[in-house]
């Protein structure tokens, strides 16, 4: 029997239901017919004992739709507000949030609310509940019936652990100053130490260095390529370990710019990724071309990268780190593509542009980076049996992420001509040594090799 709460009320989850673990908040809303067009946005701050985010990633909303500890789950962002049901959910699995959080509150807010002039007084039958996942029976329900006139953002709710028990508050609680109320309220400290930081990170991290006029570009010059060469040899040693030294394939670098991509992008550690694929490229592809897409909701292809263009790439090619919501700092073709994943999409590109645009008798090696939450199973297993027939190898790689989903399974994919992708995973890119990168990434690629040239994909000669 659900139980419906007032402001202020509370529930103790643990006590009522001591075995659930996996719960969904559900929050809905009503817009007013009044011609205009909102975007509602709900989002969770996770806080320490402190009342503080002790981290911005466990700011779960819209651009971020997963916590580090894959404790809270957002299910995306609903702009229209329509139907009777909820509008956006966030999964939370209470068994794995962290032990350093003690409360996740729930907040909904409208998106430039007051350059707008829109308000909560213009939403209706606005609540939260709390329902069991797997069976989707209602625990709890807060119908927000207190009379709202100026605010653009809403507390509706929050979870909080008292005595090892997770409890339940119905909140109800508006501000005026739209999602910056709660960024003040719980990640001021963060917001501080970032602004402090940001001019160190854009000008260091993500900007290619001018030299000054009294260095000597010329050493810089010559460092940067005696260290591609060394690469281009360590690539070399591999090849010919696994007897393809002589092959000659296309090469292309798929890179995951989700919005929890973000720590990976602001940290350099994409760029250097970048970096160490490039003689990969230079060692196999006739024109040393390197061809890139960026994937989040959307894809993008960009250029080319090569030897003499890899220097900053980043930079010039996802635009300058932007601070969305005040709060996370990201590269602006990460907010032009969105937060979530679809990986279908962009393999589909791949495929179009290696089969019609610019079809080839040679092999084509495709590295593909992910962090997880994996979603379109059925369409990723689709596209790939599909491109089986096609002389395209697909190496997923994934990056201290959750939830890989079909990525994991390629071995024992049915129904393809030929075995056409492989998957290994790596916490740090940082950590693992230029020999084992490259070993991973062709552990499979000579063995495709053999048997699509068996299968006639691949010509002998």
């Amino acid at each position: 029997m659900e139980i419906e709460l007032t402001k202020g009320g509370r529930f103790n989850l643990s006590k009522e239901a001591p075995n659930l673990k996996k719960v969904a908040i559900g929050l809905g809303w009503q817009v007013s017919q009044n011609g205009q067009t909102y975007d509602i946005d709900a989002s969770a701050f996770m806080l320490g004992a402190d009342s503080k985010v002790p981290n911005e990633k466990y700011f779960v909303f819209y651009n971020n739709l997963q916590s580090p500890d894959t404790s809270l789950k957002h299910c995306g962002d609903n702009k229209t507000g329509e139907g009777n049901g909820d509008d956006e959910t966030i999964y939370v699995d209470l068994s794995k949030v962290n032990p350093a959080i003690k409360e996740i509150v729930f907040v909904v807010t409208i998106h430039q609310g007051q350059e707008k002039n829109q308000n909560f007084s213009q939403i209706k039958n606005a609540f939260i509940k709390i329902y069991n996942q797997e069976t989707r029976k209602s625990l709890i329900r807060y119908n927000l019936r207190e009379a709202f006139s100026q605010e653009t953002a809403l507390e509706f709710g929050r979870l909080y652990k008292k005595d090892c028990e997770w409890r339940f508050q119905a909140v109800g609680e508006g501000y005026k100053s739209g999602l910056q109320s709660f960024v003040d309220k719980y990640i001021v400290e963060i917001k501080q130490e970032e602004t402090k930081e940001e001019p160190k990170v854009e000008t260091h991290e993500f900007s290619v260095i001018t030299p000054a006029k009294d260095t000597k570009p010329q050493h810089i010059d010559i460092t940067k390529k005696a260290n591609i060469s060394l690469l281009k040899t360590k690539v070399d040693i591999v090849l010919k370990k696994k007897g393809i030294s002589n092959v000659i394939a296309r090469v292309a670098l798929v890179l995951d710019i989700s919005g929890s991509m973000s720590h990976q992008y602001n940290s350099g550690a994409i760029q250097a990724f970048i970096e160490r694929i490039v003689p990969v490229a230079s060692r196999l592809d006739d024109d040393g071309k390197l061809d890139v897409w960026f994937f989040g909701s959307k894809f993008k292809r960009t250029k080319s990268v090569t030897e003499t263009n890899v220097d900053g790439y980043i930079q010039k090619e996802c635009g300058e780190i932007k601070r969305a919501l005040l709060v996370f700092k990201m590269p602006s073709l990460m907010l032009e593509l969105g937060g979530g994943n679809n990986e279908s999409l962009v393999i589909r590109d791949i495929i179009k542009k290696y089969t019609q645009e610019k079809p080839s008798k040679l092999p084509t090696l495709i590295v593909f980076l992910s962090d997880g939450g994996v979603t379109d199973e059925q369409e990723i297993k689709k596209a790939i049996v599909d491109a089986a027939k096609y002389p395209i190898f697909w190496q997923f790689v994934g990056l201290a992420g959750s939830n890989y989903g079909i990525l994991q399974k390629l071995d024992n994919m049915n129904g393809r001509i030929v075995d056409n992708a492989d998957f290994f995973h790596v916490d740090d890119l940082g950590k693992i040594t230029d020999e084992q990168l490259y070993e991973r990434l062709l552990n499979e690629f000579p063995a495709w090799i053999k048997k699509a040239m068996a299968k006639g994909i691949l010509s002998a000669s």
